[in-house]
């Protein structure tokens, strides 16, 4: 994808999002994002042909702790398109921007395999004596 159809997905994104694209250049394949209050960063997009992958950084050193998840994910394997490499960065600045945290939604992506198990309810409170059935009565 060129670096022009990057830049307006990039805007497109951040329609939906309280980040603004502050800038681009095009010889870095370099945007530049920033959102109220302060929370700063810049996406370099990789070659047409390249096998590189997208790149994430912070001149803030106060926002670069939270891009980690975003950098975790970029570098794990497969490869990403520039709008999931943005909705991390989202995630991960979800603190400093003031919005609830997206735990839940983390949660669901990794327990979605698993199955929940209902509590068995024929289970005796501790302490509490248990009547026998009618069956164990016969059976004495």
């Amino acid at each position: 994808m060129d670096f022009q159809q990057l830049a307006d997905a990039a805007e497109q994104w951040c329609s939906n999002t309280p980040f603004e694209l502050i800038a681009t250049e095009d010889t870095e394949r370099r945007m530049d994002f920033y959102a109220d209050p302060g929370v700063s960063f810049y996406v370099l997009c990789p070659d047409n042909g390249c096998g590189d992958s997208f790149h994430v950084w912070s001149e803030s050193e106060d926002c670069l702790p939270f891009l980690q998840l975003a950098q975790d994910y970029i570098s794990s394997c497969g490869k990403k398109t520039l709008h999931e490499v943005l909705e991390k960065v989202f995630k991960s600045f979800r603190p400093l921007l003031g919005l609830p945290d997206a735990e839940e939604d983390a949660f669901e992506e990794y327990s979605a395999d698993v199955e929940e198990e209902e509590p068995e309810a024929d289970h005796p409170q501790m302490g509490a004596a248990r009547m026998p059935s009618t069956t164990e009565m016969k059976l004495c």
